[in-house]
């Protein structure tokens, strides 16, 4: 359970951090991907960069909590990031996004962050 424990841990952080690049760098595709399309070069610009620096510093935190304190710190990590995932369900749902993303993409994801964080703490 260990090795599956941290190997989650490790490849949510890294999802992070590809999702912060790919708000950064692609953010017209990324926020399609997420589920409400938003026009980079217009006033959306400014919010698709706040996201991709959010996401990316959570994917930098999460594997410096899990490198140096440990299991148990990104397991309290885990647990108060899947408010993100759970938020951006709202989020999807209240500006037109579609259900299958809401819950497919976002609230799946919330789940998984918190299946990381059980495992975390039972190691």
């Amino acid at each position: 359970m260990t090795v599956t424990a941290y190997t989650l841990a490790v490849l949510l952080d890294l999802f992070c951090l590809f999702l912060g690049y790919r708000f950064l760098f692609q953010p017209a595709p990324a926020a399609a991907g997420y589920g409400v399309p938003a026009d980079p070069c217009g006033d959306a610009g400014a919010y698709l960069s706040v996201k991709g620096l959010r996401d990316g510093t959570l994917g930098v935190i999460g594997l410096a909590l899990l490198a140096a304190v440990g299991a148990r710190a990104e397991a309290w990590f885990m647990l108060c990031v899947a408010l993100i995932p759970l938020a951006d369900t709202l989020i999807v749902l209240r500006n037109g996004g579609t259900k299958a993303t809401a819950f497919g993409i976002h609230f799946a994801t919330a789940v998984v962050v918190l299946i990381s964080a059980a495992l975390l703490f039972a190691v």
